[in-house]
């Protein structure tokens, strides 16, 4: 492309210095010519100008007289009625310039001038007309190899940010380069770059998410499987499959929340429902890992709350919070409800060392942990959270206390309000 840009405008240059070059030449030699003929035609006006005072004062005219008129290269003839004729110079040889002049007594006067004279002239200004020329095409030449650099340049740019993005390197290089349709195209290609850049970023945000989110319903589900392997009473098989099948729904659950968020973040199915049932189906899937580790799971608070949620959601989100407090907690892990104006509220405590802090707020932040895991779980409970219209946060560092806050319907009218702890 350099190439071809340089050769056109070098091209364009060349016939336009032909053109005007060829004209300008004629014009200049033309006019030297002019100015040469009129040149000598004034010469011989003047001396015979010179030769009628003489003629005049003196009565007659030498050549000695004259000789010292006469300048240069010229050849005068002067012709006198009744007198020898007088010639003053020397008779140039080949072409000449001649001009005639008569004077007011009948004298004639030739003076003639080698025609060398005017191609020296016009010699001159042809080398000056092709220096000018050469200049131009020089100057030509430099500019359009910038102009083509200049076009060139960015043109490679853009195929190597095209070639990036289809490498799988999204990122804009937001440079721009002065040529509006160049910088349309470079526009395009970032905005394309920007959007390819947020795709794979949900791609691997989705990944990520669905590892830790399917994490816990797969663990539990095999541990539920394996009491099933070990005991032959069928009573105790018929409870665990049961329980089986209750996570195998959760976990199609999560598969179904996970895929409508990398969809749209907001998207939600919120609904009413009892909050009692939600805490009630964590404390069991989560009671036999807590007794492994030699621990209590337990709960207490206001019962028989309404929430507006997604209750697969919901559950998520209680998961995500006992399962930061069996890695990172210890004692006993405590689920309390209360209501707080039009919202039910879901605190999870337990009896560890709280949160670091240095982390602080930050332990919301992906890829934030206060130990050797993911960071996505609190991440990932807080988006689920906000989706549903509630939020997550950390109500107090030492001792660790998260509060889920849901909105909720008016509770219903009972008799019956526990605020005492019961263990489950």
């Amino acid at each position: 492309m350099r190439r071809r840009l340089i050769q056109s405008t070098l091209a364009v240059v060349l016939v336009v210095i032909a053109v005007f070059g060829v004209s300008l030449v004629i014009v200049e030699t033309r006019t030297i010519s002019n100015s040469a003929q009129e040149r000598v035609s004034s010469e011989a006006q003047r001396l015979a100008s010179i030769v009628d005072s003489r003629l005049i004062g003196a009565g007659a005219v030498s050549a000695d007289v004259l000789e010292r008129q006469v300048t240069g290269d010229r050849y005068a003839v002067i012709r006198v009625p009744g007198q020898p004729v007088i010639e003053v110079g020397t008779k140039p040889e080949g072409e000449v310039i001649r001009g005639r002049a008569t004077g007011e007594e009948g004298e004639q006067v030739t003076v003639e001038e080698p025609h060398s004279t005017v191609s020296r002239e016009v010699g001159r200004t042809l080398l000056i007309i092709g220096l000018v020329a050469l200049l131009a095409v020089v100057a030509a030449v430099v500019l359009a190899i910038r102009q083509a650099n200049r076009l060139a340049s960015p043109l490679t740019d853009l195929a190597e940010t095209a070639e990036r993005l289809g490498s799988g390197d999204p990122r804009p290089r937001h440079k721009r380069y002065g040529v509006p349709e160049l910088d349309r195209v470079a526009d395009v290609l970032d905005g394309s770059a920007e959007r390819i850049a947020r795709m794979l970023t949900a791609e691997r945000r989705l990944a990520a998410d669905a590892s830790h989110q399917l994490r816990t319903p797969l663990t539990a589900l095999s541990m539920r499987l394996e009491e099933i392997t070990l005991t032959d009473d069928p009573d105790t098989v018929k409870e665990e499959a049961n329980v089986a099948l209750t996570q195998v729904e959760r976990l199609t659950d999560v598969v179904e929340r996970l895929l409508t968020n990398s969809r749209d973040p907001r998207a939600g199915n919120a609904v009413t429902f009892d909050l009692d049932e939600v805490i009630q189906q964590q404390l069991a899937e989560w009671r036999p890992a807590y007794r492994s580790a030699g621990r209590a799971i337990v709960s207490s608070g206001k019962r028989h709350l309404q929430a507006v949620g997604t209750p697969g959601a919901v559950a998520q989100v209680l998961a995500a919070l006992i399962e930061n407090s069996l890695m990172h907690g210890g004692g006993t892990v405590a689920l309390r409800t209360r209501v707080t104006g039009n919202q039910a509220v879901v605190e999870v405590t337990d009896e560890g060392p709280g949160v670091p802090a240095d982390l602080g707020a930050r332990i919301f932040e992906r890829t934030i942990s206060g130990r050797n895991s993911t960071g996505i779980g609190l991440a990932v409970a807080r988006d689920l959270a906000e989706a549903d219209g509630g939020r997550l946060e950390m109500l107090q560092t030492q001792p660790p206390v998260f509060g889920l806050f849901l909105s909720r319907t008016p509770p219903l009218k009972r008799s019956q309000t526990d605020d005492e702890p019961t263990v489950r």
